[in-house]
């Protein structure tokens, strides 16, 4: 089991920005994958307006920002209200008669902290709410190569639906639930898809992915096409997140265009045989580089990620980043 190839999966997307700086230290970022009760994850596309992955569909996220979370789960949390208009969190108190926010205030809260007005602890004392963290399970980490304009080390989290406490949609396309800060938009939809349809979407190039997106829903897909059972997802995924799976740090490095004969570069993850792996190993993703950008053609990882991922592969990364971890 998780012994993936995906195959013709594309992604493009243009780099663009300012000329790297050296040593540019990535900024710290969250991400949150949310599943809901019908095997469909969250997904917002970028608005091609975006400074950094325009146009791309991705999980909702953003940087952290010290001035608003407390910490990285929490910045998770608050992009994906921001975003999506789906809050984790849940009553302080039990009492029958705490009411969570209407429709109307969530937007209202959405357009206030996207825009720095408001605080989003502020709105959530105002409301009696506090967030769902314990929800939140770590589901591998990803820094942008050093030669990027824009750099991010981007924590990943999944959490599941209906079992987190919610406020907000939970299944279907919700299209209208954007967020609308003063004279632009961060994302220009926002809705669940299946896996299956996601990767089905992109190959007939209706929407585009980054390697991390491909990375996760590849993984998630494996799992869900493994066992049928609901119950037993959930608890393989979590199992993932709970070993050397979901404390992996990825660092993406780029290999000569021809490495793999075929005319493709070759992005390698820690654990491929030229990233510290037995020879023979493969965690890899091949690419096409053209004018647009570049294009993901396939997740190529030969191994069982439940039982053949060693800590070693991972030493160097983890060392490097325990910096910016630490605080957060």
């Amino acid at each position: 089991m998780s012994r993936t190839q995906t195959g013709a999966v594309s992604t493009s997307t243009k780099a663009g920005g300012a000329k790297p700086t050296k040593d540019q230290v990535p900024r710290p970022s969250a991400s949150l994958v949310i599943i809901n009760d019908k095997d469909e994850v969250l997904m917002v596309q970028r608005t091609l307006q975006a400074s950094a992955y325009a146009g791309v569909t991705v999980f909702p996220g953003g940087n952290y920002d010290p001035k608003q979370d407390s910490s990285i789960k929490m910045t998770a949390i608050r992009e994906t209200f921001e975003e999506s208009g789906l809050l984790i969190a849940r009553p302080i108190s039990s009492s029958s008669s705490q009411k969570m926010p209407s429709d109307a205030e969530l937007d209202r809260a959405r357009h206030e902290i996207h825009s720095n007005r408001m605080l989003f602890k502020d709105f959530l004392d105002q409301h009696g709410l506090e967030l769902d963290v314990d929800s939140l399970i770590p589901f591998t980490e990803w820094v942008t190569p050093p030669d990027y304009p824009r750099r991010f080390h981007t924590r990943f989290f999944v959490t599941f639906l209906p079992a987190a406490s919610s406020t907000g949609f939970k299944s279907g396309d919700k299209r209208e639930r954007i967020p609308k800060p003063d004279g632009s938009q961060e994302v220009v939809t926002t809705r669940f898809l299946h896996p299956s349809v996601a990767f089905s979407e992109n190959r007939a190039s209706k929407i585009t992915f980054m390697p991390p997106q491909i990375y996760i829903l590849a993984t998630i897909q494996d799992v869900f096409s493994t066992f049928p059972d609901r119950t037993t997802q959930h608890a393989k995924i979590r199992e993932l997140s709970g070993g050397l799976f979901g404390k992996m740090v990825i660092n993406p490095r780029k290999m000569d265009a021809n490495a793999n004969g075929r005319g493709d570069a070759v992005l390698t993850y820690e654990g491929d045989e030229t990233r510290g792996g037995k020879k023979g190993r493969l965690h890899r993703s091949e690419v096409k580089v053209g004018k647009g950008g570049v294009s993901t053609v396939a997740l190529r990882r030969n191994f069982d990620i439940f039982t053949e991922i060693e800590s070693d592969w991972f030493n160097n990364s983890l060392e490097e980043q325990e910096g910016n971890k630490a605080k957060l």
